[in-house]
């Protein structure tokens, strides 16, 4: 009975520091570019499917000055969401740090199920940047501080956020509105070249024989500026899945363009490690807190 009461307490303070997650909608109505098709949403073992309503989960944090606010972007090869990992275990370090946190839960390309599916993900994905700043007088959040984390094809979507922002997919929205502040890349799939890409991200994004402006346009290392946002990328070395060259070769192009990157290459970790505490390089988080303390929060 002791224990069962001290877990109740530990709940209650824990709901009472960080707030419950809130659902937003990401749009009002049948998203764009949704088909008119009925599918049933999947969840199995935290890995999401099947989504034709995006959102955000919403959480808070209380502060009298104004926060800086994050967009976390789960990873899963274009095809599903590890939302646990890669999504709410990262709200909840954000939390601490200060931070608005919002887990974005977005469309994953599938032509049955959307018109111009390769470019539902990234559409969610500004949307995201858009409502969240629009909302920073209601939530408490410095507008000039909304940045966004992914993790693996995550990461994907967050640099794609990062810099193919000029032309929104959305034409009612402007530019401004749906830059990012800063980004952090995870293990990023990074480029669509064949010689270095995660081919399950890339077939499930742009298809098994896609065009080559297709190829070029979601080859993100070629399309960073010097007004891509302040980066901070983590890679292991030693990743079996989504090769090191993807963030080197990101890396490398927005360093030459003036950009302000940081670059941390891991010694072992492999992939999708995520913010699981049991792996072996949850030290990573280290890295991340002095980068954002000294960049971001100020």
């Amino acid at each position: 009975m002791k224990i069962q009461i001290l877990l109740s307490v530990l709940l209650l303070s824990a709901n009472t520091m960080y707030g419950q997650k809130e659902k937003i909608n990401l749009w009002e109505g049948q998203a764009p570019f949704n088909n008119d098709v009925q599918v049933e949403e999947q969840d199995v073992n935290n890995r999401v499917s099947r989504v034709t309503v995006p959102q955000l989960y919403h959480y808070p944090v209380k502060s009298k000055e104004a926060k800086p606010a994050i967009i976390i972007i789960p990873g899963g090869g274009y095809a599903r969401e590890a939302i646990d990992h890669e999504g709410y275990m990262a709200a909840e370090w954000f939390n601490k740090l200060g931070f608005e946190a919002f887990v974005l839960k977005y469309r994953l390309p599938d032509d049955d199920l959307f018109e111009n599916s390769s470019y539902v993900p990234l559409m969610d994905a500004q949307q995201a940047v858009y409502l969240v700043r629009s909302k920073a007088k209601e939530y408490n959040i410095n507008p000039a501080r909304v940045g966004v984390i992914g993790f693996s094809a995550g990461g994907h979507l967050a640099a794609s956020v990062s810099t193919l922002f000029t032309h929104p997919v959305d034409d009612k929205r402007t530019s401004e509105e749906v830059r990012p502040d800063f980004s952090v890349l995870m293990y990023p799939v990074i480029s669509m070249d064949k010689a270095c890409t995660h081919m399950g991200s890339r077939e499930n994004l742009i298809g098994k024989d896609p065009a080559v402006s297709m190829v070029d346009y979601f080859s993100v290392e070629n399309q960073v500026t010097e007004k891509t946002p302040v980066t901070l990328m983590v890679h292991a070395i030693n990743d079996g899945a989504v090769p090191v060259e993807n963030s080197d070769r990101y890396a490398q192009n927005l360093f030459e363009k003036g950009g302000d990157v940081t670059k941390v290459i891991l010694p072992t970790g492999g992939h999708g490690f995520g913010f699981a505490a049991d792996r072996p390089v949850a030290y990573w988080t280290q890295y991340l807190e002095v980068w954002l303390k000294t960049k971001i929060i100020k």
